[in-house]
């Protein structure tokens, strides 16, 4: 089973352009991803530039509209994430519970949609438009 591990780090939304972790954190948390590296479970991960420098596109009667951030609105931003592949639900949840977090953070686990939750004739259809060993994300 393949699990995002999404961070949320309060104030984040605020954040000026170009602002980036400092140097410790960077190193509490290398030391964190490389005990993932090595269990064998990362799949990817990112940080995320803050909203300032992001935009956002829109779709409203089949138009685009782009809007450059910051975005007044936004409560919560997605700071980085983390995929990796795991047994279970709970083993993705220890995973989790490990990561070096400060008071100001938060990290939502969210399952990724897999080929096995469509129902068998789905799955056939999806396997027949993009291979045999078609996984959802990586075609």
């Amino acid at each position: 089973m393949r699990f995002m591990m999404i961070m949320f780090p309060k104030g984040y939304e605020n954040a000026k352009p170009g602002t980036v972790p400092d140097l410790k954190a960077m190193e509490v948390m290398g030391k964190y991803n490389e005990q993932l590296q090595k269990a064998g479970v990362l799949l990817a991960l990112d940080g995320l530039t803050p909203p300032s420098m992001g935009a956002r596109v829109t779709f409203k009667a089949g138009k685009s509209k782009v809007t450059d951030g910051p975005f007044p609105e936004v409560k919560e931003v997605v700071g980085g994430y983390w995929v990796i592949q795991v047994k279970s639900r709970e083993e993705a949840l220890e995973w989790a519970s490990r990561i070096p977090g400060s008071d100001n953070e938060m990290v939502e686990v969210r399952r990724l949609i897999e080929i096995t939750d469509f129902e068998p004739e789905i799955q056939k259809e999806i396997q027949k438009k993009f291979g045999e060993g078609a996984e959802l994300g990586q075609q």
